[in-house]
């Protein structure tokens, strides 16, 4: 079984057409699975709803303890791509021995075909069930080591650093 771990970021914002505000108000993650047919056993858990920007040290802490309370040895986390760096790194420093992916998206998966996060999370669990055990970012078709990774601002990808 592959756990997926919800947090929100820009992967689950929604868009008010009137005011034009993105906002949280549910994951999409089982409509993404279910549009894509996917087959895979997974469970899907949603820790929070938030702005990896607005993510306290308290709640990486409540990643970190569902990644560890999980049965699961293979776990994706919907992350948003401001933090998911760093709070890859806070989650190897503590789990060993589980193979851990953090996806995320640019552009609201509600945006529909402009957004990257449907892409983003096929990738992510694919990785999951073939990597190694460790920490990885997954992201615009590529996996890479939560050391070895950046977020270009600039240029709106990840890349290794």
């Amino acid at each position: 079984m592959i756990q997926i771990l919800i947090t929100g970021g820009t992967f689950d914002k929604s868009y008010n057409h009137i005011s034009g505000d993105l906002f949280f108000e549910k994951t999409h993650i089982p409509e993404m699975l279910e549009r894509s047919k996917c087959r895979l056993n997974v469970d899907v858990k949603t820790l929070m709803m938030i702005d990896s920007l607005e993510m306290t040290k308290k709640d990486i802490e409540k990643i970190i303890d569902e990644c560890k309370k999980t049965k699961s040895s293979r776990i994706v986390i919907t992350h948003g791509t401001d933090t998911m760096v760093n709070t890859a790194e806070k989650i190897a420093e503590k789990i060993k021995n589980k193979t851990i992916v953090l996806t995320g998206a640019m552009i609201p998966y509600a945006f529909g075909s402009s957004s990257d996060g449907f892409f983003n999370l096929g990738s992510a669990l694919s990785f999951v069930q073939t990597l190694e055990k460790g920490v990885y970012i997954a992201i615009n078709g590529q996996y890479f080591d939560f050391d070895k990774v950046e977020k270009n601002k600039l240029k709106g990808y990840f890349e290794k650093k």
